[in-house]
C-alpha cells in the first residue's frame, strides 16, 4: 500500500519499522503532510469500501484534477463519481485507492494557506 501512494501521489517514506507492524511513515511532496501506514493484530481493518467517502477521506492537493485522476485510475484506483468543479471554483474528484480507501483529489481556485 505504501509503495502505491509512493510512485502514484508523489509521498515518500521518512521511517519504516519492521515487523510486527511493518509501519511506513509517509510524507507529501511538500513535506508538510504525513500518513502512517501499518498493520496491528489488536485492530482489524476497517471496511473503508463500505464507509461513505464523505465520512473519511485522504485530500491532496494537484495541479490537474482530470490528468491525476485518470493516471491513478490508469493505476489501479476506482471513480467515485466524476470530477466535480463547485461554485467556490474548486475542481474535485473522489476516488478509491486499490484497498477501497477514499482519496480526494483538488485542486483550489483560490490556494488555502500553507504551513507558517
Amino acid at each position: 500500500m505504501a509503495r502505491w501512494y509512493i510512485e502514484h501521489l508523489e509521498m515518500r517514506v521518512v521511517r519504516t519499522s519492521g515487523p510486527p507492524t511493518q509501519a511506513h511513515f509517509l510524507v507529501d511532496a511538500a513535506g508538510h503532510s504525513m500518513i502512517e501506514i501499518y498493520c496491528n493484530a489488536k485492530a482489524p481493518v476497517p471496511e473503508y469500501p463500505k464507509l461513505d467517502p464523505l465520512v473519511l477521506h485522504l485530500a491532496f492537493a494537484v495541479d490537474d484534477v482530470r490528468a491525476t485522476c485518470a493516471r491513478l485510475l490508469q493505476a489501479g484506483a476506482t471513480a467515485e463519481g466524476e470530477v466535480t468543479t463547485i461554485p467556490s471554483g474548486d475542481d474535485l474528484a473522489m476516488l478509491r485507492d486499490p484497498w477501497g480507501f477514499a482519496i480526494q483529489l483538488v485542486k483550489r481556485a483560490i490556494p488555502m494557506p500553507g504551513p507558517k
